[in-house]
């Protein structure tokens, strides 16, 4: 069966969905099919383990009215919660393109528990939606300026990948392009937390800059260019303003 989805035109429709107004029912097919795409999206590192359950709400201890969620699970290793966002960014946009709407969510915790090895990281609430629901006008979404998110040349995709889902909308990153090389950073304003523990802002937004990562590359592919000697960076001293996430050598298709 072909799974293939044009993840950037997805970016354009997806939102999040915090409630699931006129939701209909997921089909026992189109569930099925979700299960298939799950075992084969690209994972930012092949090497973490990882674990995708699909369980309705009554398994969760949440009460949003969402028909299911998706709970992502991994080994606790280097990078492995960037690796759980770049694997849902591209569950995020596949259902978009099923008219599925979805919920990245920290809040809630599944009944059972991780399997071994493994610890829950997040999960995503997903319901069948209209398709007037979903985005129509992405560019109308508050987002950060350009001139905070980018520094040197613009390339197309700056303008596209500050509007990528974050935690609490926080917007992690900063890239920098130098001589045909992008560095994409891990940002945290200092004294800027919103309403979240200090703990947990560096913990979702880790989760967040690996769905960055995995918009930016789908940006970089659309408009031409190739990326090698890519580079995914250990983490630095959590107190850190910024933290080298990624680094990119461009070169034109």
């Amino acid at each position: 069966m072909n799974y293939m989805v044009d993840y950037y035109e997805m970016l354009f429709k997806r939102k999040s969905f915090h409630l699931f107004r006129g939701a209909d029912v997921i089909s026992e097919n189109a569930l099925c099919e979700l299960k298939n795409f799950v075992m084969v999206i690209k994972p930012l590192d092949e090497n973490i383990h990882t674990k995708i359950r699909i369980v309705p709400e009554s398994e969760t201890t949440c009460t949003r009215g969402a028909q299911y969620y998706i709970l992502f699970y991994s080994e606790p290793q280097r990078n492995y919660l960037r690796n759980i966002g770049y694997i849902g960014e591209q569950i995020d946009l596949y259902l978009a393109s099923k008219d599925i709407g979805a919920l990245w969510f920290g809040i809630g915790r599944p009944k059972q528990p991780a399997p071994d090895g493994m610890e829950f990281v997040i999960m995503m609430a997903i319901s069948k939606m209209p398709a007037e629901k979903f985005r129509r006008d992405m560019f109308k979404a508050k987002r950060k300026p350009l001139s905070e998110i980018w520094e040197g040349e613009l390339l197309p995709a700056a303008n596209i990948v500050r509007f990528s889902p974050s935690a609490c909308n926080t917007q992690p990153w900063i890239v920098g392009h130098q001589d045909n090389t992008l560095f994409v950073y891990q940002y945290k304003k200092p004294g800027k937390r919103g309403i979240m523990p200090a703990d947990k802002v560096r913990f979702y937004n880790k989760i967040d800059i690996g769905i960055f990562l995995f918009i930016l590359e789908t940006c970089l592919d659309h408009d031409g260019y190739e990326f090698t000697d890519v580079q995914y960076t250990e983490y630095a001293a959590e107190d850190e303003e910024r933290i080298l996430a990624a680094k990119y050598r461009l070169h034109a298709k």
